[in-house]
């Protein structure tokens, strides 16, 4: 699934959140949604449930938060207000 919500004048920042469908998952994927939006900025979310696309991150524990294609944050759920302000670096 992928959701793009865009906006003028801005860089589309490209959030994927990894994991195989968990309660978790499912969660951080609200969240990172809600923060987007919330930031203001133009995003694309994509969920990554493919376990070989999910080891090429390098990733071994999900839900994982990757943000242009940089791993940000493994095995938690961030809040909204955190990935905010990991979105407005």
């Amino acid at each position: 699934m992928c959701i793009k919500v865009k906006k003028k004048g801005r860089r589309m920042k490209k959030i994927q959140v990894l994991g195989t469908g968990c309660p978790k998952c499912k969660k951080l994927t609200e969240n990172a949604e809600a923060a987007a939006k919330e930031a203001g900025i133009e995003f694309e979310i994509e969920k990554v449930t493919d376990i070989n696309a999910i080891m090429k991150f390098g990733v071994m524990m999900t839900p994982a938060l990757v943000v242009d294609g940089e791993v940000k944050v493994v095995g938690k759920v961030l809040k909204v207000d955190e990935i905010v302000t990991m979105l407005s670096e």
